[in-house]
């Protein structure tokens, strides 16, 4: 654990040094801007240089305008992040939620003793890299033992994006499907994309290799009280395979066996992804799945 924290450090540091008054200037006024709309507000925040070096390079793969613009994120929205990992959508969210809506994000302890403490150390690291973006964020510390968050109906839009396949492994997803469904405002969205996997694969075998079958998300998701609202092919890549030896993580970015085959598992990208949009059913009896929405720029 200490090494981890000791590698968070050295790369927050090396970060810090990319932050001139310039970019602090720049990102004061993007965080600062009152956005008419959310096309407006992502389409700003997508070229802005406060991006981590790296990250717009994920676009062509993750397609976070279209696929924000999917869950119907508004700059005025008040928006749960579960799991934000290195944060790459949180430094996009944050300021477009900034000025007219919030963004809280689910943080472990970052002074924990467990293994997981890192990625709350990680987190504040992020947070701390500029007040000017990030000081609205609200982070949630959560025992994943036991799912609770302290919100009552107050979001719009719960995001869990390649996070689903941890709650499977971890045996937590029924309860956190249900605090997501508690702290939603009725008709409020829930956002998932996630690895998918072949269908008919048995999900816990599945989610050990980072990808879930998508009928049984969806069969989950509204057993929990959600109804499927609709689903998109935005970030589909029908060259994955789904076969790896160290499974989706074999692919980029992480390229878990280094060097060997990186040329071939760089040509395929990453992962094959199902988008699903659900709402909170406050309608009594089962839910039903939605129809199937149109894609706006799939590929």
């Amino acid at each position: 654990m200490q090494k981890g924290r000791a590698k968070a450090e050295a790369e927050h540091q090396a970060e810090l040094s990319r932050w001139t008054p310039e970019l602090r200037a720049s990102s004061k006024r993007l965080a600062e801007t009152s956005y008419p709309s959310a096309d407006v507000a992502l389409k700003a925040v997508l070229a802005s240089p406060h991006r981590r070096p790296g990250n717009a390079e994920r676009d062509r793969f993750r397609h976070p305008r279209e696929t924000l613009e999917f869950f119907g994120l508004q700059p005025s929205s008040t928006v749960l992040e579960y799991g934000p990992g290195g944060g790459w959508y949180t430094e996009l969210l944050a300021p477009a939620l900034a000025k007219r809506g919030k963004l809280f994000v689910t943080s472990d302890d970052p002074n924990g003793t467990s293994e997981r403490a890192v990625y709350g150390y990680r987190l504040k690291l992020l947070l701390d890299t500029s007040p000017e973006l990030f000081g609205k964020v609200e982070p949630l510390p959560l025992d994943p033992k036991s799912p609770k968050l302290p919100l009552e109906a107050k979001l719009d839009l719960v995001l869990v994006i390649r996070e689903l396949h941890n709650l499977v492994n971890d045996g937590s997803i029924d309860a956190w499907l249900a605090e997501f469904n508690r702290a939603l405002k009725p008709k409020g969205v829930l956002g998932i994309v996630d690895h998918r996997g072949l269908a008919g694969a048995d999900p816990q075998k599945s989610s050990k290799l980072g990808y879930l079958p998508e009928a049984w998300v969806i069969e989950k998701v509204e057993a929990a009280g959600f109804k499927l609202s609709a689903k998109s092919e935005i970030n589909a890549n029908p060259k994955d395979t789904k076969d790896y030896p160290d499974g989706v993580w074999t692919l980029p970015p992480t390229y878990r066996l280094g060097a060997k085959d990186r040329v071939k598992y760089a040509a395929i990208g990453e992962s094959d992804r199902f988008t699903l949009r659900f709402v909170k059913n406050d309608a009594p009896g089962p839910a039903k799945a939605g129809a199937k929405a149109p894609s706006p720029g799939a590929r």
